[in-house]
């Protein structure tokens, strides 16, 4: 079985993407397909949320703006977890957000500082997604 470090395994993974600039969510989708991801955009809170509940496979993990339209991205985050406990959730922000931490293993919610390259983004989700990562999580 392929491991997330191998790049053809990126295609098995479905991004929820919720960024309401378009620019940044234009070129984040461009980045995250090109990695072999497969992604679902979103403009707002809302739309993230019908996508969500009409998608017929799973999603692996949602990236969402802290800052949205009418919801913060954390709010989305536990709109999204109620209906999926597991899911895992990356926070970015171009911001300085208190209370968040790089990773948090107990809430499955993560956050990255904007701007990031493409990388640090790989990099981030990468390690978010690995098998070993959610064994860590589950004990």
């Amino acid at each position: 079985m392929q491991t997330i470090a191998d790049s053809s395994v990126h295609s098995r993974r479905t991004i929820l993407l919720v960024e309401d600039e378009p620019f940044v969510r234009e070129a984040t989708c461009g980045l995250l397909k090109s990695a072999g991801f497969s992604v679902l955009p979103a403009a707002d809170a809302v739309e993230a949320l019908g996508l969500f509940e009409q998608c017929s496979q799973p999603i692996d993990l949602v990236i969402t703006d802290m800052v949205l339209p009418g919801r913060t991205g954390q709010q989305l985050g536990e709109d999204l977890r109620q209906r999926a406990p597991q899911l895992k959730i990356l926070v970015t922000s171009g911001y300085s957000v208190d209370g968040y931490d790089t990773e948090d293993p107990v809430t499955h919610i993560h956050f990255l500082a904007k701007p990031y390259s493409r990388r640090s983004l790989i990099e981030k989700l990468e390690k978010i997604l690995a098998p070993q990562h959610a064994a860590i999580q589950a004990s």
